[in-house]
């Protein structure tokens, strides 16, 4: 049995690989740093879409390359790599596929297509004030008014809201949980620009009495299946960028140790430094493979609750470990504004802190197992 990637598989990531390391570099990245300007390299995110990329896991009829969530997250591991300034886990993940999967097919016509040519920015809605569930909204409320919705309350945390033609978001109904894709334009609809650790652009999104037509709604009543659905692969998508971002913070620290001298001898050499830089190495190997674990698993539509959950775990810890490994290992150096390390340090704890500690996700797997939820997939 072959467990590596295919040949179209290495080929999709060597061409974002390509792209994103010719286009990406801090010269580029400083223009954001500390909201200079809204992190959004728009040249850039046309040249992906002109490349395909972003429609990868889109059917061929709409557009995409008809390849499936491995391709996808093989290119999100380059972003994550690169830092890159680009929505491609809220658009890609947490937008297009859930469309793809689960909404009408006049919504998929008029949706998909546009997306992937880049003419409709999409993103997701997930976060809440005090609720860390996407599945149980409890801050956005639905009432039905005819056939359309009537949206009111808050959601925060909206990556590239203030940029996106469409916020597909979940709402509380009295018969269940209610999924659409909001115009951002609608009457009601307010934006707060809030200041993120990554610089990324990101807004609180306040609804007061939105309503929403019929032909945006994607699920009624149903939208606890199709949100679990879209938070498993969010999850495991910020498991890979934070494996791309890691893995790059890693190979600099291990570059500038092979270079930086003390007593003449590069202090790679140090037993202390090799140790640091050898814990960090199999942290990032662990990353990988309980990430693409998950993947492989969400990708042939297999239940992986348990996966994501350690996959989630080992994101949290691997960041937050690397970015203290890599600082001291730079001394100085790596707190230095004019030298990159910064940024990836910054990125790791913005990640370990979107997907929660990891002592409580630790506790609720060692629930999970106790009451034997988790033993087999």
């Amino acid at each position: 049995m072959e467990f590596g990637f295919t040949e179209e598989q290495q080929e999709v990531k060597e061409l974002a690989r390509k792209i994103l390391s010719e286009q990406v570099n801090a010269e580029r990245l400083a223009v954001y740093d500390e909201y200079q300007a809204p992190r959004f390299d728009e040249v850039l995110w046309r040249q992906l879409v002109n490349a395909g990329l972003p429609g990868v896991a889109v059917e061929q009829r709409y557009g995409g390359m008809g390849f499936g969530f491995m391709e996808l997250a093989l290119i999100i591991e380059e972003v994550g790599r690169s830092i890159a300034p680009v929505p491609v886990i809220s658009y890609c993940v947490s937008a297009l596929l859930p469309i793809q999967r689960f909404a009408s097919e006049t919504m998929k016509e008029t949706v998909l297509p546009a997306a992937v040519a880049g003419e409709l920015l999409l993103t997701a809605a997930l976060s809440e004030h005090l609720n860390e569930d996407p599945v149980d909204p409890l801050a956005v409320t639905a009432r039905v008014e005819g056939d359309a919705l009537v949206l009111s309350g808050t959601k925060t945390a909206v990556p590239f809201a203030a940029q996106a033609q469409g916020i597909l978001l979940a709402a509380r109904t009295d018969a269940g949980v209610a999924v659409v894709l909001l115009d951002p334009k609608s009457p009601g609809v307010h934006l707060n620009e809030l200041q993120v650790t990554s610089f990324e652009p990101q807004c609180e999104l306040v609804l007061e009495a939105v309503r929403v037509p019929a032909g945006d709604i994607i699920s009624r009543n149903d939208g606890a299946r199709i949100m679990q659905w879209l938070a498993e692969r969010t999850t495991a998508s910020i498991c890979v960028h934070q494996l791309g971002a890691a893995d790059c913070a890693m190979r600099m620290a291990a570059s500038y140790t092979s270079e930086r001298k003390q007593f003449d001898v590069p202090i790679a050499t140090f037993q202390a430094v090799g140790h640091r830089m050898a814990d960090c190495y199999v942290d990032i190997e662990c990353l990988r493979l309980t990430s693409f674990q998950a993947v492989s698993l969400l990708d042939s539509d297999v239940n992986a609750t348990t996966e994501v959950q350690i996959a989630k775990i080992w994101a949290g810890d691997t960041g937050h470990r690397v970015s203290y490994a890599t600082q001291h290992v730079h001394g100085g150096t790596g707190i230095d504004r004019d030298y990159p390390l910064w940024r990836y340090c910054l990125w790791l704890r913005q990640n370990e802190m979107t997907l929660g500690c990891s002592a409580v996700h630790l506790a609720r797997l060692g629930n999970r197992l106790a009451a034997g939820e988790a033993l087999f997939t």
